[in-house]
């Protein structure tokens, strides 16, 4: 009897901790179930939500991209038929125009131009070299301030006047010495008309820092002396025969860097 008292003291005193110890394994079983279910639905969530705003993003840009390349080829059809309609230019969405070419049928340098022309594409100038004696002569040319062709139409009467503001071009004509030595003038170039706006002397070794007198303002002198430096110029082949072809020439090159500017657009939005 004693025996079966101290078993049942035994059972009685071991038997709630394993019914204690299996609802615990009971319930952490389900809690890590529905701690697993709920990090499976937020990781879906997560994942799921962000696919959708990339793939929005990726349609709207796509079609963002795909309207910007249209309009920059129809930019470039107008500009190619508005330019060059007389040359009968066939353009269409699937035509490869070659840029580069453009110009060498447009502009036809005379005979007697008394420069070599360096014409880099996808610069804005130009640099023209030629010789007088023993002298060596250099132009930069930049391309025209205002477009030519331009009309005013009078309101009193309908007809058509010719724009007040005239095209230009802005030259940098340097003219060198065999010991390095050149005279520098900044020179406008109207239709049949040159201005000098300035001249200087730089000297070969020159330092930047240093600040040489350039003497006054060109239109301040003598106005026969201004005359003498016209005369100077234009022995030297800065002449308005000179100047109005290179208004022509500067005119082909901006609309043909215009072209291949937005060939290159139109080029990297594709890829």
């Amino acid at each position: 009897m004693a025996m079966y008292a101290m078993l049942r003291r035994v059972s009685s005193a071991v038997l709630p901790q394993l019914a204690r110890r299996t609802a615990m394994a009971s319930s952490s079983s389900r809690t890590f179930h529905i701690a697993l279910s709920v990090l499976r639905r937020e990781t879906a969530t997560t994942t799921i939500a962000p696919s959708l705003r990339f793939a929005n993003a990726f349609a709207t840009k796509s079609s963002a991209d795909e309207y910007l390349a249209q309009v920059l080829q129809s930019e470039i059809q107008c500009a190619l038929e508005d330019d060059h309609a007389h040359h009968q230019i066939e353009v269409g969405m699937e035509l490869e125009v070659k840029f580069s070419s453009l110009l060498t049928f447009l502009v036809e340098v005379p005979v007697d131009f008394p420069f070599d022309i360096e014409d880099n594409p996808g610069e804005r100038t130009i640099q023209l070299k030629g010789k007088f004696g023993d002298e060596t002569i250099k132009v930069q040319v930049d391309i025209p301030n205002v477009a030519p062709g331009e009309e005013n139409e009078d309101d009193e009467n309908g007809d058509n006047e010719k724009n007040d503001s005239e095209s230009s071009i802005p030259l940098v004509v340097s003219v060198f010495k065999e010991n390095g030595v050149s005279l520098e003038f900044g020179v406008t170039a109207f239709p049949d008309e040159i201005s000098i706006d300035s001249l200087s002397i730089k000297q070969c070794e020159e330092s930047e820092d240093q600040l040489a007198y350039e003497g006054p303002e060109f239109i301040d002198l003598d106005e026969n002396l201004q005359k003498a430096f016209h005369k100077y110029l234009e022995i030297r082949g800065i002449k308005p025969s000179t100047t109005n072809f290179l208004q022509e020439y500067m005119f082909a090159k901006d609309n043909k860097e215009y072209l291949m500017w937005l060939k290159n657009l139109k080029n990297f939005v594709e890829k």
